[in-house]
């Protein structure tokens, strides 16, 4: 998962898109970019770390211009050098640069057809280095000299051709403006919206809406799945809808986990559909454990909270804050490696032992994925002198792999890949684990948007939207990602050379020059 953003303004953007990847910080922690285009021509600053870490003043000092991108990462496909920190760029044609969030499913074939037949060179191992050249190959077989609004539709309905799998797109095309465009079922989620000023308006897309706000943009609607947003120098506004067929299926996890409770994402309140799945779950647990002798309900800070507070609420009992969460730490699911994981649960929460001594504590999470982090909460508990300690997940058992751009690609890293309720009980050692229907999850998010009929649930289902996913591609992506994989890459860094650090492709200079 990644975090994009596009302006196109009236006046310098370096300081907006700085303030709009602080706010989409959440989705990535692996690296940073922006890249701005202006008189003084195309300038960037990318490289490995958070948001703050990566930008000094003498970095915003040089991001000139009224037009611009940025990126987070946070690696599934590639690796975490600094090299494959976005956006990325190619010279031909214009000028492009571009940032991606999600997955392209059928990045071998695209990688390959793209050297032998397309005459293009890739320099990593990221499918959006691949999604970038796909693009500047489509432009330049469409345009002759200046690019018109119709001639990039067409070059980004080339590209949903080609391209298989969920992506939200933003790219800056040198002298032109900026395009947007998200996959054709919409799995990957991306947020248009406007400013008025005295000079003129502004556009801005987004990977969430929570970032329009923060910047004063009005939020228009959602980029919708497949259709192509075209934002010219000038300011003037371009869209066109997709013509293909594919159904509507936004990502779900985005809503159990990886979104802002305060964005809003398909016309959907993040903060709503997790007030609703406290309230299913509740529901759930009355019928499973209708004799429950719950004492309190402890959220595990902080995508639980909201779900917590409805649990404690329906079930009559008392809510409270058990943990302390150490704000310096970052989220737990999207740190690279178990052990990584498994060690930062320790510095990142602490008990407060009066809330838990001597009572029967049920402890609400958004989701289990791997069961490291609930494994330590629950010894935390015990530790600070729980009688018993229940665990309830506001989602389903997460049990197959996710391919549309969440770092789930391993199945056997996944505690709940098959096992029973039972056996994930007594894995992460709790005394009773209770799970949310995958049903019960579907109403709770629908429940504003009826014309969404369908999610990518395909992490709890195993049932994979885009109608391309094999048992071959599960073993092969499990095989080059899984986390002793991404390890033994790391380790290979240590050899690498001179042109590979980190302030050889970060610095900041003019682009292509």
């Amino acid at each position: 998962m990644c975090g994009v953003v596009g302006i196109v303004s009236q006046q310098p953007v370096n300081q907006s898109i700085y303030d709009a990847l602080t706010v989409l910080q959440h989705r990535g922690q692996d690296a940073a970019g922006i890249v701005t285009w202006g008189k003084d021509g195309l300038r960037q600053r990318k490289s490995n770390g958070l948001v703050r870490d990566v930008f000094r003043h003498r970095h915003m000092l040089q991001l000139t211009g009224n037009i611009g991108i940025g990126h987070i990462r946070y690696p599934t496909a590639g690796g975490s050098r600094a090299a494959e920190a976005q956006p990325f760029y190619v010279n031909s044609p214009y000028g492009i640069c571009l940032g991606h969030n999600g997955n392209l499913t059928n990045y071998d074939e695209l990688s390959a057809m793209l050297t032998s037949e397309d005459r293009r060179h890739l320099s990593t191992g990221s499918d959006s280095e691949v999604l970038l050249n796909v693009f500047a190959h489509e432009l330049q077989s469409c345009a002759n000299g200046r690019p018109t609004a119709d001639q990039v539709f067409e070059a980004v309905e080339a590209v949903h051709r080609r391209c298989k799998g969920g992506y939200a797109v933003v790219a800056l095309i040198v002298g032109i403006g900026v395009v947007a465009f998200r996959d054709p079922n919409g799995i990957r989620p991306l947020v248009l919206g406007e400013r008025k000023t005295e000079r003129g308006t502004d556009y801005m897309v987004a990977s969430e809406s929570v970032a329009l706000d923060v910047l004063q943009f009005e939020r228009l609607r959602d980029v919708k799945p497949g259709e192509t947003v075209f934002i010219q120098k000038d300011g003037v506004l371009h869209t066109r809808e997709h013509r293909g067929e594919s159904p509507h299926t936004p990502c779900i996890f985005e809503f159990v986990y990886f979104a802002r409770p305060d964005s809003i994402l398909d016309n959907l309140s993040v903060y709503k559909t997790r007030l609703r799945m406290g309230e299913q779950l509740a529901g759930k647990i009355v019928r499973d454990f209708p004799d429950h002798d719950i004492d309190v309900v402890i959220p595990i800070p902080d995508t639980s909270r909201t779900s917590a507070v409805q649990v404690a609420h329906h079930l009559g009992t008392k809510y409270r804050e058990g943990f302390i969460k150490n704000r310096y730490i970052g989220r737990t699911f999207i740190m690279p490696g178990q052990e990584e994981r498994a060690k930062s649960v320790r510095h990142k929460l602490n008990a407060i032992d009066l809330e838990f001594r001597g009572k029967n504590v049920l402890l609400v999470d958004d989701s289990i994925v791997r069961g490291t982090t609930s494994r330590q909460i629950i010894k935390l508990a015990r530790e600070a002198g729980a009688r018993r300690v229940y665990f309830a997940s506001a989602a389903p058992p997460v049990r197959y792999p996710n391919v549309y751009g969440i770092d789930m690609p391993a199945a056997a890293e996944l505690i709940a890949n098959g096992r029973s309720i039972e056996e994930i009980q007594e894995l992460i050692g709790a005394d009773r684990l209770i799970y949310q229907d995958l049903h019960g999850l579907v109403r709770s998010v629908r429940h504003d948007n009826s014309d969404i009929t369908e999610f990518d649930t395909s992490c709890f289902s195993g049932e994979y939207v885009t109608g391309d996913i094999t048992d071959e591609y599960l073993h092969e992506i499990e095989q080059r990602r899984n986390d002793v994989a991404k390890q033994m890459r790391e380790a290979s860094r240590t050899g690498r050379s001179a042109m590979d650090a980190p302030d050889a492709e970060s610095s900041n200079t003019a682009v292509g020059m």
